[in-house]
């Protein structure tokens, strides 16, 4: 099993101990190892041939193109995550990262109306940045029960 540094930058330990690395593309990667999975949340395709990843289209303070697209994604960051280093990016690495992380934190065994504080307050005090973020959030976790 290989998995992040609980010290590596971005990285949050999930309710149910898989840790995740939210990150954003525009800052570089520092010294910490590459993901062996990725999921990228951008408006393009970033075209990555150094690793296996999903992108799911999804621009800048939006939401994404298509919510089954971006929850299966999720799914498989999440299973992936067991046993995998797993990435989570946009752009900042905060509005969209935040957003997915929220959604993995629910499928850890975090409530949904507390997702939100619980992303802010284990990886980013900004993180989900708009009111439709937050209200696509509580969509999602609807859905996963």
């Amino acid at each position: 099993m290989t998995s992040w540094a609980v010290d590596d930058a971005g990285v949050v330990r999930l309710p149910d101990g898989r840790l995740i690395r939210g990150r954003g593309l525009r800052r570089p990667r520092g010294e910490a190892p590459a993901p062996e999975f990725a999921v990228y949340l951008l408006g393009r395709d970033p075209r990555v041939a150094d690793w296996p990843y999903r992108w799911v289209r999804w621009p800048d303070f939006r939401l994404p193109a298509s919510t089954e697209d971006a929850v299966d994604a999720l799914r498989e960051a999440h299973a992936r995550a067991a046993s995998e280093r797993v990435e989570i990016a946009c752009g900042g690495g905060v509005g969209r990262t935040g957003t997915a992380l929220a959604v993995l934190a629910v499928m850890s065994g975090v409530p949904a109306d507390a997702a939100v504080e619980w992303v802010r307050t284990n990886y980013h005090p900004r993180a989900v940045e708009t009111r439709r973020q937050r209200a696509w959030i509580a969509t999602v976790a609807s859905s996963l029960s």
